[in-house]
Formats: C-alpha cells, sequence, structure tokens
C-alpha cells in the first residue's frame, strides 16, 4: 500500500491538555469528533518538547480520521532538561502517562491500545522502558532521599524507535573531524579534559547534588549554550569506557558485542512489557551517524539480538531520510515513515487470531 501524505495543518493543532503527575502534563492532538480509543504516545530527542518534531504534524493529519490519538508529554527532561536528566526517572514519567492514558482512553472508550514512539534519543527511553528490570532499580545518588519508589511500569501494546542513533559515536564523529572552531587535536584535548574532569566530580554537596560542566566546555563539544549539562549526563552519553563498558544511554553504538545487545533487545521477550513486535525506523541519512556505521548490518544484528517474536519485520532504514525528516527534501523520507507507522497501528488493533 502506498499512502498519499495528505497536506498537514498550518494554523495549530485542536487537542486537550492533560495534566498526568504533579508538574507534568501531555498534548493530546485531537478535534474530539472521531472515537479514539487507542493511543500513540509520542517521545522526543534530546530538547525536544511539544511540536519541536516537524514529522509529527504529518503524524497527527495520517491519525485525524482513525481510532488513534497523539500524546505528546512533557518530561522532566524536555526541552533543555535532559542536560540533568536520566533514563530511569524518564521511563517512570512515561510509566505514569501510559497508566493516566489508559485509565483516562478505558473510561470514555473502554479497552484501547497503546504504542509508544521515540524519536533519536527518545528511543532510548522507549528501549530503557521495554528492556530494565521493572521496577527499574533505584540509583544510589538520584533516588537517595526520594520519597517515591521506582514506579512499577504498565505492559504497552507496541513500541516504535525512530532515528535511534549512538551519541557516543556522534560525539566521536566531531572529535574526529573537529569543528569550525578547533581542530581534532584540540577537540580531543577538550574531550580527555571533560572526561577527566566529569570522572573526578561528578556530585558535590557531599554526593546529593549532580556537578554542572562548564558551559564553555559542552558548546564546544556541540550541545547547545542554553542547556546545562551534568558530570554524570555527559558521561553515561559520551560512554567513555565502551563498547566494553557501556554507559546506560550506550545501547545503539554499532561496535557493542552482541553479549551487551542481549542486555538491551535481547530482554524484549523476557520483560514481557512489548504486547507485539518493535518496529525501528533508521535514517539513512542521518547527519548524526558516522560514515563507518554499516547500517544494514546493526540492524540485523538488533533484529537477532531481539529475536522473531519481538522484531517487526517492517523494521527498514529509510532511503535520505535526515535524523529528524526536517529538511526541504523530506517529503518522500515522511511518507514513508507515516505509511510505516499507520501500518503498525492497523497491525496493533487488529484482534489476535483465535486459536484453532
Amino acid at each position: 500500500m502506498q499512502l498519499s501524505l495528505r497536506q498537514p495543518r498550518t494554523n495549530g493543532h485542536a487537542g486537550i491538555l492533560h495534566p498526568y503527575y504533579e508538574g507534568l502534563v501531555a498534548f493530546e492532538y485531537t478535534d474530539g469528533l472521531v472515537r479514539k480509543p487507542n493511543t500513540l504516545l509520542f517521545i522526543g530527542g534530546l530538547g525536544d518538547g511539544l511540536g519541536t518534531v516537524e514529522y509529527l504534524t504529518d503524524l497527527i493529519t495520517g491519525v485525524e480520521y482513525t481510532s488513534w490519538s497523539i500524546f505528546s508529554p512533557i518530561l522532566s527532561s524536555s526541552y533543555s532538561g535532559w542536560g540533568v536528566g536520566h533514563l530511569g526517572k524518564d521511563i517512570d514519567e512515561i510509566a505514569r502517562c501510559v497508566q493516566y492514558v489508559r485509565d483516562y482512553k478505558q473510561g470514555l472508550f473502554g479497552a484501547g491500545k497503546i504504542v509508544i514512539m521515540g524519536h533519536s534519543t527518545g528511543s532510548q527511553d522507549v528501549m530503557h522502558y521495554l528492556s530494565c528490570a521493572n521496577p527499574r532499580p533505584r540509583h544510589p545518588v538520584l533516588d537517595k532521599d526520594a520519597a517515591v519508589e521506582p514506579f512499577k511500569r504498565p505492559p504497552v501494546d507496541g513500541a516504535i524507535m525512530q532515528a535511534p542513533v549512538s551519541d557516543r559515536e556522534a560525539i566521536d564523529w566531531v572529535i574526529r573531524d573537529g569543528t569550525d572552531r578547533d581542530t581534532p587535536e584540540k577537540m580531543r584535548e577538550i574531550y580527555q579534559t571533560t572526561i577527566a574532569h566529569a570522572r573526578s566530580n561528578p556530585y558535590e554537596d557531599d554526593d546529593t547534588l549532580d556537578t554542572i560542566l562548564p558551559l564553555s566546555v559542552t558548546t564546544r563539544i556541540g550541545y547547545p549554550s542554553s542547556t546545562p549539562v551534568s558530570s554524570r549526563r555527559f558521561l553515561s552519553l559520551a560512554s567513555p569506557d565502551s563498547p566494553e563498558k557501556p554507559e546506560e544511554d550506550d545501547m545503539f553504538s554499532s561496535d557493542l558485542i552482541d553479549d551487551q545487545l542481549q542486555k538491551t533487545f535481547g530482554q524484549l521477550r523476557s520483560r514481557r512489557l512489548l504486547g507485539s513486535k518493535l518496529l525501528v525506523l533508521y535514517s539513512g541519512r542521518d547527519q548524526s551517524v558516522p560514515p563507518w556505521v554499516d547500517k544494514e548490518l546493526l540492524l540485523k544484528r538488533w533484529s537477532m539480538a531481539a529475536g522473531p517474536d519481538c522484531w517487526n519485520s517492517n523494521s527498514t532504514i529509510i532511503p535520505n531520510a535526515s535524523h529528524a525528516l526536517s529538511d526541504d527534501d523530506q517529503v518522500e523520507p515522511r511518507r514513508i515513515l507515516v505509511e510505516r507507522v499507520m501500518s503498525y497501528l492497523e497491525d496493533v488493533e487488529k484482534p489476535p487470531p483465535s486459536a484453532s
């Protein structure tokens, strides 16, 4: 089936703002005219917030006359909060949003389906949600004085990862090539100094607070000047001891051995949090993926680690797709993305085949 991409709205979106947990909200894109018992929960990447991923508008248009609505949750790590965030807190908040949506839609329509979809680093949230122990382990520092235990995550009916890339390999690429300001040699020096500083000063105030790296350093590496980045989160993203000892954020690097992939993709079946199969949509011209990465081989290794029971066969590398499909030449890649997502949602919505 070839889906023709309808023109998205250009004058804003109707919807409902839902307070799903203390201080946190999610926006549901819906005009209330169509019965929508099913939900696609969309999680952006580093720096993203409400409406910052352009292709989401195409998905909103795609589901407009279906039984699906799109929820976009704001997490503590949204916008510039990622610099002091961590995946454990993300999945706690996503779990609370999933539970809220499940209860809310159940009250309106009865039983419905929920699919979680991550863009970029949002894919790390999706994978962590599905593969981490449930409830997750407490963090020795960040959860030390937390009054609330980690939240037991409810199962979801489906999961999609779009542009699941390695932050570590993206950083390595910057260091190898240098920037307009700094040579590769200077970037290597900045990186090594920053790693040493982060390792020696991960926390402060008797190990109760994150230490923030100097903005003058993190901006040289490529992070926004408006985003404070903690030593802990930088070490998680840069993962300097990889591939032997990957940090929490290092899930999608091409040099991770199969044993490491078994700790993420290989846990999808045993955790029993995914009701169908994982759909992966990799971008063929992703600006964050270094040229030495063999994308075809990488997806093949992920599929083998996940196994046929958990890997959706429609997973693909979208030709010419950029990281967020936001360039002027992305009409066709966006059409393919919407087509794959819509087909996946239709499959998730189908009742399971009856036993013969």
